[in-house]
C-alpha cells in the first residue's frame, strides 16, 4: 500500500544509483542507515525497514558525503511504502542544493564513463 501527500507536482526526472546514508528523523534520538535508490535536484527515493515508524510530512535530515565534502539537507516524507520512502529536500541555502547538484553530476558522469568504455570495447570487437 503507498500513503502519499503530492501536491499535484509532477516528480522532477531521477537518476537511478545505490548510496548508504544516515538519516535522522527530526524527533529521534539516533541516526539510522539508509540507501538512496535514486535522486534527483528536489528528492529521492530511500530505502530503510523504518517507514512504519515514519508519517507523511515527517521531518528527516538526511546526511550526504560528496567528494569529502559532508551535508545535512532537511527533507519531509512525500510518501511511503513498505520498501521506503519519497523524500523531498528543503534546503536551507545554496550550498544544500550544490551538493545534490555535485552527486548527480558524479553520478552521471559515472555512468557516462561505462558507457565510453563499452563503446570502446564495441568498437574494436567489431573492427577485428
Amino acid at each position: 500500500m503507498i500513503e502519499n501527500n503530492f501536491n499535484n507536482h509532477p516528480p522532477a526526472p531521477r537518476l537511478p544509483l545505490k548510496m548508504d546514508i544516515n538519516y535522522r528523523r527530526n524527533y529521534a534520538r539516533q541516526n539510522d542507515l539508509g540507501s538512496l535508490k535514486n535522486i534527483s535536484i528536489t528528492g529521492a527515493f530511500l530505502e530503510t525497514d523504518q517507514t512504519i515508524l515514519m508519517s507523511l510530512e515527517e521531518k528527516l535530515t538526511v546526511r550526504f558525503e560528496v567528494s569529502g565534502r559532508e551535508r545535512e539537507i532537511h527533507a519531509k516524507v512525500v510518501w511511503k511504502n513498505e520498501l521506503g520512502c519519497g523524500i523531498e529536500f528543503q534546503p536551507d541555502n545554496n550550498r544544500d542544493v550544490q551538493i545534490v547538484d555535485d552527486l548527480m553530476y558524479f553520478v552521471e558522469s559515472k555512468k557516462e564513463s561505462k558507457k565510453d568504455v563499452l563503446d570502446i570495447i564495441l568498437n574494436k570487437v567489431s573492427n577485428s
